[in-house]
């Protein structure tokens, strides 16, 4: 029986960990305001819909889906302008937390890559080209 990423990640505690770190330093690093300003002042329940929703997606408890059903990911980030500089915000907020939560390779480039298609896939503003002078 092939072990689920929840499992290989090490379970509750340490995807708790792996969101706490991404949103610590989404909140700290200037390099993501941008991404940072899409968030609420508080970033509490941001923290939990994220570790709530990778549970369920990585195999553990579906914590998400037993609050507010399917997560229709990108229809719930319809509202907010996401584009190519928020999503490699995002990744770069994630890869750094999986960096410092030392995530193990190969689990660590196999869940970037995940998160890679997944951000791409949640952009939905059009990326327009600056009018020359």
């Amino acid at each position: 029986m092939s072990q689920t990423v929840f499992e290989a990640i090490g379970g509750e505690a340490r995807l708790r960990a792996l969101v706490d770190a991404f949103y610590d330093t989404m909140d700290r690093a200037l390099p993501f305001a941008g991404l940072r300003a899409l968030h609420p002042l508080t970033l509490d329940g941001s923290r939990d819909k994220l570790f709530w929703f990778l549970c369920g997606w990585s195999g553990g408890p579906d914590y998400f889906v037993e609050r507010f059903g399917h997560p229709r990911l990108r229809a719930r980030h319809l509202p907010f302008a996401i584009g190519i500089a928020e999503r490699d915000q995002w990744l770069a907020c994630m890869t750094l937390a999986a960096e410092q939560v030392e995530i193990a390779e190969p689990l660590r480039s196999r869940l970037l890559a995940s998160f890679a298609q997944t951000a791409d896939w949640m952009r939905n503003r059009a990326e327009v080209d600056a009018a020359p002078p």
